[in-house]
């Protein structure tokens, strides 16, 4: 059977593979393993800041976007992309992400087609107006839901600092993978494709708003390892999982596809 592309398929494609034989108990320590990764991040996020500024204003000039600006923005979104897979946004494989912008043979990766126009008008109401939408649903997924345990303990104490931090519901997600990961020693499949699926909304929305394209994202939750792609029924994606359009919420049987079965 042949499979091709979806007419409507966006054009910032992330990727994700779970591999077997995951480690039960790497994921606790991660966190610590990743610190050297979160301090580049920091400053590339500076960086990335900064250049997406002085791309709009080439966009207003010129209508393009710097080839050179661009390589480097999807570069520290691939980076980020590929230390969230392996921490925060997934525990999706135990190999440690390398230190470079570059597209390599991780098992996670990020990328978004070059346009060779843009408009100019957009750039000055996607990130304020139009994407308001979509930023109210990420404020939703990665907002401090939970604080920590010791940012609770400050706040009874009086003694928070203005940084206190807590988990998102992104996040008790992944920590619900890894408990089912360090108890079963399988990370349920279904969970995997819900978070990649999340993920991808998440990048596809900073694609927009960074003005690196100009097709809205859709309201959709692409599930599954890869991007979606038609096979023998219309929207099923390569691994056979549907998509899930927001239209009025999420289902009943889409939540169902979320958490392993009892059987």
């Amino acid at each position: 059977m042949t499979t091709r592309p979806r007419s409507d398929a966006y054009p910032a494609r992330l990727t994700g593979r779970l591999p077997s034989g995951l480690s039960r108990w790497l994921w606790l320590v991660k966190m610590f393993l990743a610190v050297p990764h979160f301090i580049v991040l920091a400053a590339l996020g500076v960086a990335f800041v900064s250049t997406t500024v002085f791309a709009g204003f080439a966009i207003l000039i010129t209508g393009r976007y710097p080839r050179a600006l661009f390589d480097f923005n999807v570069g520290v979104m691939r980076w980020n992309w590929r230390v969230g897979f392996y921490v925060y946004a997934a525990l999706g494989t135990d190999r440690y992400p390398p230190f470079t912008l570059a597209r390599t043979d991780y098992p996670a990766d990020f990328d978004v087609e070059y346009p060779e126009h843009l408009s100019r008008g957009l750039v000055v109401i996607k990130f304020w107006l139009l994407a308001l939408p979509h930023l109210a649903v990420v404020a939703l997924i990665v907002a401090d839901l939970l604080l920590y345990p010791w940012a609770g303990a400050a706040v009874r104490t009086a003694t928070a600092a203005p940084a206190l931090g807590g988990y998102s519901i992104l996040n008790l997600l992944v920590v619900l993978a890894g408990t089912f990961l360090l108890i079963t020693g399988v990370y349920p499949r279904p969970l995997f494709d819900f978070l990649l699926g999340i993920n991808r909304w998440l990048y596809r929305v900073v694609t927009y708003v960074a003005l690196m394209r100009d097709e809205y994202p859709p309201f959709r939750l692409d599930m599954g390892a890869t991007e979606p792609a038609l096979t023998g029924a219309a929207g099923a994606g390569e691994d056979g999982t549907a998509p899930l359009e927001l239209r009025g919420g999420i289902t009943g049987s889409a939540v169902s596809r979320v958490l392993p079965s009892s059987s």
